[in-house]
């Protein structure tokens, strides 16, 4: 079956890339696991194997159709439920905690995809992703920078690099390495929903010119005195600019 360019499909065909995942995502037998594009089920076989229950989303009839044919038992037994939809307008229904997010995920939606379930009402347990690299190493602020992708996943959990997957991992290859990452201690609790709002919109105007200093960019949603002061306390030079403050600063600058 050979990959769609349109659907961002690059099929993982490590063993050793599939065992980390499996491992980083710590499954029981009482597990549910949502897998995002299955695409020929490499990794969907090792979920299974691991004993959880697993909720395969599919938007390829093509691979619909292989996927039926390999885990027809598993899908009659009731352990595997594949669906044909698209992860961005497909309804979970899921309890918050009850669950784990489990995929290789396409890059052009990576953004998208974990936006979406950090935020949701219902949050899994524990996300493990294989991703793009650069956007890995972004996500845990690997180089002391935080970004806007950084920080609004601190704000609903704990980000690890677990480990890199060289393009030549996957068929076809991409033109970039990948690496797993996980995100774990997920909860509304690191950012209560009366701040939600205003941290999103205070860092989404301070990225907007993260060059800048921040005393340049956040007023007046925060005075340039308030700011100055604010800096001068937690020992941050007045200059500084937005990737310089971590996630417990911004949550401090906005209480």
């Amino acid at each position: 079956m050979k990959a769609k360019k349109s659907l961002g499909q690059h099929f993982l065909k490590s063993k050793r890339a599939v065992a980390k995942i499996i491992s980083a995502a710590q499954l029981t037998p009482d597990d549910v696991v949502l897998e995002i594009g299955p695409g020929k089920g490499a990794l969907t076989k090792a979920l299974l194997e691991s004993g959880a229950r697993v909720i395969a989303i599919e938007k390829d009839s093509d691979m619909i159709e292989v996927l039926e044919q390999m885990f027809a038992h598993e899908i009659k037994s009731g352990r595997l439920t594949l669906i044909h939809e698209d992860i961005l307008t497909w309804n979970p229904n899921l309890e918050a905690g009850s669950w784990k997010l489990v995929a290789n995920i396409p890059y052009y939606i990576t953004g998208e995809i974990i936006r979406r379930f950090l935020s949701e009402v219902a949050q899994p347990e524990r996300m493990v992703l294989l991703v793009q690299k650069e956007v890995a190493t972004r996500i845990v602020a690997r180089d002391a920078k935080e970004s806007i992708l950084s920080l609004s996943v601190k704000a609903y959990g704990t980000p690890k690099l677990v480990m890199t997957v060289p393009a030549r991992d996957f068929s076809p290859a991409p033109k970039v390495d990948s690496a797993i990452i996980s995100i774990t201690d997920i909860s509304h609790d690191r950012l209560p929903s009366d701040n939600e709002e205003k941290f999103f919109t205070i860092i989404k105007q301070a990225f907007s010119q993260k060059r800048k200093q921040l005393a340049g960019t956040i007023p007046p949603l925060v005075s340039k005195e308030m700011l100055i002061e604010f800096l001068t306390q937690q020992k941050l030079p007045v200059t500084a600019r937005p990737e310089e403050l971590s996630f417990e600063d911004w949550m401090k600058l906005i209480a």
